[in-house]
């Protein structure tokens, strides 16, 4: 099986401009690609595993990654997939977002002379002049064609600014700037983002020629790689301090039954054969299934060591057990009343609901428990002595646990 057809089996390949072409390339080991990642937060999440596996896949076979940092697109906003636009951020910040970005890819690409890059696009779109820049690229669009793109038709009901109108054409620079500085042929991206990689592709034949639309390949992955790593509407960040090697396990570990394969198949490096053969698992084999997804991908991020831990530590609370790396909640004297807390307060603290009528909403359907024992009582309190030393292991559902102390 050629790497293509490899990407294909694992459902990583949504749309292509010329398959023969990137199958030539891809196969030969003569891409240059790159991928984009725009600097919104000091952590890569979840969501862009499958851009990091793909990375990674296709150094192996000899392709050259570029991993480009966002630093000016970000000052923008991509408003793909968004209904409001994002948060403006300072060069500062995104530029200290870059330098952690780099350090959570370098798990999954090496970095060097003759291997992979990484680039800013801060480097060549912060000193563009306005009017040079439009009068050099602006021909090249319509926005008749801009206003028809995914990325915009969802945003025109509640009103798309013009400095977010500006990021399909900031980024299709991406790709011709790349083509000719750095013999860039090929970009990938999570469906959300054709429009805009198409603009590059067609920005480039339109300014070189036809002869170079040869040259300038676009792959697209499945949107689900964008959308991975979501749950409860936060981010599953790779960054251990902001999502423990634990939390990120029980993430993965929890997936839907539907879903585990398709996860396993998209985001690691087993076999296909025995993928295939793990496809046929019914029942509780499908918990076997979500121990592998999870415990391949804690691996991958966070290394062997906390992989073990954080499987150990979910075995021993599904056995009704209890492991020191269970996400911990500190509870502070000013949070006391009368020297106790209320149940409520504990789960909304601790982050097993997002409010108080969630929390007792679970606790009247007899999903809480305090140290194993189940409560109903939507007025229960734990009193301050409780949560001393190892505090209590608070549960709330099957799966969700917090250590809870002074």
């Amino acid at each position: 099986m050629t790497l293509y057809d490899e990407l294909v089996a694992r459902g990583l390949i949504a749309q292509v401009t010329n398959e023969e072409e990137i199958k030539k390339l891809i196969n030969e080991g003569k891409a240059t690609f790159y991928i984009g990642f725009d600097c919104t937060a000091d952590s890569l999440t979840a969501g862009h595993f499958m851009a990091l596996t793909l990375m990674k896949r296709l150094q192996q076979a000899g392709n050259k990654p570029i991993a480009l940092i966002g630093g000016g697109t970000t000052m923008i906003g991509d408003p793909s997939g968004r209904t409001d636009m994002r948060k403006m951020l300072t060069r500062e910040t995104i530029d200290y977002n870059a330098a952690c970005f780099k350090k959570q890819m370098e798990r999954f690409i090496e970095f060097g002379e003759g291997k992979a890059r990484m680039l800013n696009n801060a480097d060549w779109l912060l000193n563009l002049n306005y009017i040079d820049f439009i009068r050099d690229v602006g021909p090249h669009f319509s926005v008749n064609n801009m206003l028809r793109a995914e990325c915009y038709k969802q945003r025109m009901e509640k009103g798309l600014s013009f400095l977010e109108f500006n990021y399909m054409i900031m980024q299709s620079y991406d790709f011709y700037y790349l083509f000719q500085n750095y013999g860039c042929n090929m970009e990938f991206g999570g469906d959300d983002q054709w429009s805009n990689m198409l603009g590059g592709t067609e920005l480039i034949r339109r300014k070189l020629g036809k002869d170079a639309h040869a040259m300038t390949i676009t792959l697209l992955t499945d949107s689900n790689g964008n959308k991975m790593g979501k749950t409860a509407g936060n981010a599953v960040w790779l960054d251990p301090a902001k999502t423990t090697p634990y939390e990120f396990y029980q993430y993965w570990r929890n997936v839907g039954d539907a879903d585990v394969i398709k996860c396993i198949r998209m985001l690691t490096f087993l076999p296909l054969e025995k993928i295939d053969e793990m496809a046929k698992w019914e029942g509780s084999r499908l918990n076997e299934a979500k121990e592998i997804l999870a415990y391949e991908l804690t691996r991958d991020v966070h290394g062997e060591e906390e992989a073990e831990k954080a499987k150990a530590a979910s075995r021993a609370l599904f056995a009704g057990g209890a492991a020191a790396d269970v996400p911990t909640c500190k509870v502070s004297e000013a949070d006391l009343n009368d020297g106790s807390i209320d149940l409520i307060s504990l789960l909304v603290k601790a982050g097993l609901v997002p409010t108080r009528s969630d929390g007792r909403r679970a606790i009247e359907q007899g999903g809480v428990t305090v140290d194993g024992e189940k409560v109903t009582d939507v007025k229960a309190v734990v009193p301050a002595e409780k949560l001393d030393g190892e505090g209590i292991l608070l549960r709330r559902g099957k799966k969700n646990f917090c250590r809870v102390k002074k």
